[in-house]
């Protein structure tokens, strides 16, 4: 039997950016943020992120990409984070910021590779910065 659409979204949830912070999301909402919370839940991970056309891999690096695009260098972390979960190598998060480099400006793609930098030495796949 198939999920509730939120209950398949906070599976998701918890497999990319772990329990504590899938449950946290929800727990800290507010009367203001939890519609919200409950909207990416259900809708953004319950009924786009558990459709079987793309794997959640290739989900991921669409997300990366995009999230280059509109600038967004705090959920970039956030997604890159849930991209390494989601089986996306070192190189192939580098390939897809290069790549969303080109046709989203350069500044953006500083940004982005500056915070994909910061989420590989936090899992241990890039060394520390040396001032």
């Amino acid at each position: 039997m198939q999920k509730e659409p939120r209950e398949a979204g906070l599976d998701v949830r918890r497999a990319m950016f772990g329990p504590e912070h899938a449950e946290r999301a929800l727990e800290r909402a507010t009367d203001f943020t939890r519609p919200m919370q409950e909207l990416v839940t259900k809708y953004c991970f319950g009924e786009v992120w558990t459709r079987e056309e793309l794997p959640r891999k290739v989900r991921s690096m669409l997300t990366l990409a995009i999230l280059v695009g509109l600038g967004r260098p705090d959920e970039l972390k956030v997604h890159g984070k849930g991209a390494l979960a989601n089986g996306v190598s070192k190189d192939e998060l580098r390939e897809v910021l290069l790549h969303a480099m080109v046709y989203c400006g350069v500044p953006a793609g500083v940004s982005a590779f500056r915070q994909a930098a910061e989420v590989l030495r936090e899992a241990g796949l890039e060394p520390a910065v040396q001032s």
